[in-house]
């Protein structure tokens, strides 16, 4: 287990950056990398495969909400990702090199590696690997995060001096309609935390009450939560968590 570096306690973390569709940074831009710098909060971004491998730093499965355009991202290679434009910006979608680049150690980056199995199952790795090969030289303090165990599991291997963590959730069926309950029931358990050599978590912050959330930072683990709109919401979810994932407003820093 490699404990959370204490910067990922002390910044808040800009949801996807710091966006702002308003003033012309979409989700996981450079625009909103800049501007999450600027302000000194943390950063976290999803990252989904491009068709020849590439760590891309974006959200959905599919274009068509961020880009206006068809198909799945990993349909596509990084050098047409580059230049299919981010609505309401004025740039491409980045690779994670990219946006190591732009955040060059200042601020620390959490970086969640979307689920490729398509259940939260074993048909994984090659994203993990990739990525763990891009970060390796980088010098800021990164942390690695997945809702797929299996995921985690893999950068234990492939990433194994990076602390790890699991983004969890109650999942609720209404919300997660195509896992099977006992796929559910295990990852509401977060009964892989151990196993995968886990150091925190960043949970749904309306289930921040669960009995296991507890459980797990009385044993130590480090407790983040998402996402958090608004500042009586932040002062919420602080009685539980330690830092707080957030987008729609301009977190207050705790020490300011």
């Amino acid at each position: 287990m490699i404990a959370l570096p204490p910067s990922f306690l002390r910044h808040p973390v800009a949801h996807r950056a710091f966006h702002d569709i308003r003033a012309g940074r979409p989700e996981n831009s450079r625009a909103a990398i800049r501007a999450a710098v600027a302000a000194g909060y943390g950063i976290e971004i999803d990252i989904q495969p491009s068709a020849d491998g590439e760590p891309m730093v974006f959200h959905d499965y599919d274009l068509k909400r961020l880009t206006g355009a068809k198909g799945a991202i990993r349909q596509r290679k990084a050098s047409e990702l580059a230049k299919i434009g981010l609505l309401g910006g004025d740039e491409g979608i980045p690779t994670l090199a990219e946006v190591l680049a732009e955040v060059a150690g200042r601020v620390p980056l959490l970086i969640e590696i979307k689920d490729q199995d398509g259940a939260m199952g074993p048909q994984v790795g090659a994203l993990e690997r990739a990525v763990a090969a891009v970060l390796r030289g980088y010098g800021g303090d990164v942390a690695l995060m997945s809702f797929n165990p299996h995921a985690v599991a893999t950068l234990a291997e492939a990433a194994r001096d990076l602390p790890r963590g699991l983004t969890t959730c109650g999942y609720q069926m209404k919300d997660w309609p195509r896992l099977p309950r006992a796929t559910r029931a295990l990852l509401r358990a977060i009964a892989d935390f151990d196993a995968v050599g886990a150091s925190f978590i960043s949970h749904n912050a309306k289930d921040l009450g669960r009995a296991r959330v507890a459980a797990l930072k009385s044993a130590g683990a480090a407790v983040l939560c998402w996402t958090i709109r608004s500042p009586q919401a932040e002062a919420q979810a602080r009685r539980i968590a330690q830092n707080v994932t957030f987008e729609g407003y301009a977190a207050a820093h705790p020490d300011a």
